[in-house]
């Protein structure tokens, strides 16, 4: 499945964010929350001065043996822990900016929460199903009859998206609640809770399989859309051989060829108007198919 599947109801930008913001979400799903911004303000300084301190004991140690004549020495026990003191802040510094970028996320998406869906919210059975509800949707919104308009795009727009938002959130809560019944059926059931619990078991396997007509609902879509795809693209080729008739006219006459060739020719106008109703058909049948994806 995509990494976050987002409620269409968010606004444009949330919802980007909300998509490219995984790691931040599962930490924030595990009851994460940024420190203030002052806290880790004076724990970068209290750090940079410990560091600070080193270098300023490697400078003292290079001095005493500078008396000794040892310069050189004095380069290797001040230099060191300088270049420490570089790196660590640097370092620090990008570690600044990651708890900066996570805080102003944490502050833009916590209102979200129940919104979006990720990919641990769903577990195995149900991540096979969304996967398969995601393949149909974007065969047809990658087809060309939809970019070309042949297809009902603005709903498409509109329909696919809730679809697959629906789709994503039923099967989290699904996946939640059996995985909550699991483990409480694994510890052993009495003969009177195994006379309740078989019941609820069903009725879970019954939701599975309501959002499931749901996909294959969407899968019959993709699959009307699909032979349509095949009667467009057949469509443009013979077009494309129809624009050059006069061309291959011209060269079995020179030939002498008339006689092979000229029958296969005329038979591509007849295959356009037959491609040209075909196409109509399944494009026909398309939104037939669309029309039961209504709620």
């Amino acid at each position: 499945m995509a990494d976050v599947v987002v409620d269409p109801g968010v606004p444009p930008e949330d919802a980007q964010l909300l998509r490219e913001s995984r790691r931040v979400l599962i930490k924030m799903r595990h009851g994460w929350v940024p420190e203030p911004r002052r806290s880790a303000s004076g724990l970068r300084a209290r750090r940079i001065a410990s560091l600070g301190g080193v270098a300023f004991f490697g400078l003292l140690m290079g001095v005493g043996f500078l008396g000794r004549g040892l310069g050189l020495l004095l380069l290797v026990l001040l230099g060191i822990p300088l270049m420490i003191v570089l790196f660590i802040r640097n370092d620090l510094a990008e570690e600044d900016d990651e708890q900066d970028y996570e805080r102003e996320v944490y502050e833009q998406l916590r209102w979200y929460e129940g919104r979006y869906v990720l990919p641990d919210d769903v577990d195995e059975s149900s991540a096979r199903i969304l996967g398969r509800a995601q393949r149909a949707i974007a065969a047809v919104t990658g087809s060309r009859v939809n970019a070309e308009g042949l297809l009902d795009d603005v709903r498409n727009a509109v329909m696919l998206p809730a679809q697959e938002w629906e789709i994503a959130r039923l099967l989290a809560k699904l996946s939640a609640l059996r995985t909550k019944h699991r483990e409480t059926v694994s510890q052993g059931l009495t003969p009177e809770v195994e006379a309740v619990a078989e019941p609820l078991a069903r009725a879970l396997d019954s939701s599975e399989d309501a959002v499931l007509a749901r996909v294959e609902a969407l899968e019959r879509y993709a699959a009307n859309v699909a032979d349509a795809e095949r009667a467009y693209l057949a469509q443009h080729q013979i077009e494309e051989l129809r624009g050059r008739l006069h061309q291959y006219e011209e060269l079995v006459a020179e030939t002498g060829a008339d006689g092979f060739a000229v029958p296969e020719l005329e038979r591509l106008a007849e295959d356009a108007d037959r491609l040209e109703q075909a196409l109509r058909r399944s494009v026909s049948s398309a939104q037939e198919a669309f029309r039961h994806l209504d709620p």
